[in-house]
């Protein structure tokens, strides 16, 4: 058994596995790590072109994805002198966050919407027909990069962004 590093703040809410963290600016040192770090100084805040990043809970930075998506523009991760955010960011994946789907869809429940996959430039949603109803979103997860465009035009409030459920491993049989 595993334990995962966490914050005080994640033990006090009860985040033992930290699944309900706040989701950081791009490029976000672990959160133990990152709450000690922050100063709160709110220089990610202010540089944010998308306007999506907010002083949270204890004024620490928090992304809010239904104001927008994240262009991965960096202009955080330059402002960060205390360097609660870093990394190369040619090179290092800003995060490991991605979309998921609720049941919430409108195209679950037979309406038509393309809203999310039109607003996906990586085009990691994709539409599966059905017979005699609306076609239904997929996610390719190996094409999302967590950047959250699809969150704002989801007339349902069905998309949310987060971290990817763990996949089980499979055992070979003999």
């Amino acid at each position: 058994m595993t334990i995962a590093a966490i914050s005080r703040r994640q033990l006090l809410r009860g985040d033992l596995n930290g699944d309900r963290s706040p989701i950081r600016p791009p490029w976000a040192i672990r959160e133990p790590d990152f709450t000690s770090t922050c100063t709160r100084c709110g220089a990610c805040i202010e540089v944010c072109p998308e306007h999506i990043v907010h002083a949270g809970d204890g004024g620490f930075p928090h992304v809010d994805f239904a104001l927008g998506g994240c262009s991965f523009c960096a202009d955080c991760l330059t402002a960060c002198e205390p360097m609660a955010l870093r990394a190369d960011p040619e090179r290092d994946c800003p995060w490991m966050l991605t979309a998921h789907i609720g049941d919430e869809c409108l195209a679950f429940r037979g309406v038509i919407c393309r809203s999310c996959g039109e607003a996906c430039d990586e085009g990691a949603i994709r539409f599966r027909p059905r017979v005699g109803s609306a076609a239904v979103p997929t996610l390719v997860t190996d094409g999302c990069t967590g950047c959250g465009y699809c969150v704002r035009v989801c007339p349902a409030q069905a998309v949310k962004i987060r971290m990817p459920a763990p996949r089980l491993a499979t055992r070979a049989t003999t």
